[in-house]
């Protein structure tokens, strides 16, 4: 019988599938990152904005690329969340009598849930501003204009408004189980890397709701 390969052996293992989320979670991060940068310029106006949306266009290959590895990323991401969460459930069939959390915090009780919020919200973002199915007034190219009309509506402030709050939670966790399966998180270190998730979990997370409650309050128009 063959024995398995590299690949295999990692992906079959809960400690294997634990370093790939941490590598695609570090993949993933560095996007949402850029991501935000990138998306404040719409403070800068509408010239600045479409500009950089056009720039992001002038080589379909590198484009491209950028959204394979962001895709690969994010399946393998998702799907060993989801394994981990069954493999940790079925360890432990029965639930707790009484259960009384005394180290985890509320992001990591609630990370499949934050998870799941964030790829629902993923797919409409893609919807609403990719692809303009849900924009209220799609306009190909004007991506300042397009901002405009998703905020311009209480709903689509509200979603994305709690996809924020989502997503605050999940990086606040994600990034401290990030150290801990690289091995980076030693009982000295862990306080610092602790606030320093936190700290940059929310920062992001502020940093995009500010878009939309901008455009609520009328400071971008």
């Amino acid at each position: 019988m063959p024995r398995p390969s590299r690949a295999a052996a990692l992906w079959s293992s809960p400690i294997g599938k634990k370093a790939l989320m941490a590598v695609t979670g570090l993949v993933l991060f560095a996007y949402v990152v850029g991501h935000l940068l990138g998306n404040l310029q719409v403070f800068q106006g509408a010239a600045k904005l479409d500009r950089y949306a056009e720039l992001l266009r002038i080589s379909p290959t590198l484009l491209w690329s950028v959204r394979a590895v962001l895709l690969l990323a994010f399946l393998v991401h998702v799907a060993a969340g989801l394994q981990l969460s069954v493999l940790r459930r079925e360890a432990r069939p029965v639930d707790y009598a009484t259960y009384r959390p005394v180290a985890s915090t509320p992001a990591a009780r609630g990370m499949i849930w934050s998870g799941l919020l964030i790829l629902g919200f993923v797919v409409y973002h893609l919807l609403d501003l990719t692809l303009g199915v849900v924009n209220p007034d799609f306009r190909p190219g004007q991506v300042y204009h397009n901002v405009l009309a998703t905020f311009g509506r209480g709903l689509g402030v509200a979603i994305y408004v709690v996809a924020m709050i989502a997503l605050g939670f999940h990086l606040w966790h994600g990034m401290w189980s990030l150290f801990q399966s690289l091995g980076l998180a030693t009982r000295r270190s862990l306080p610092g890397l602790q606030r320093f998730a936190v700290t940059v979990a929310w920062l992001l997370a502020i940093g995009f709701t500010a878009i939309p409650l901008a455009v609520v309050v009328g400071v971008v128009r």
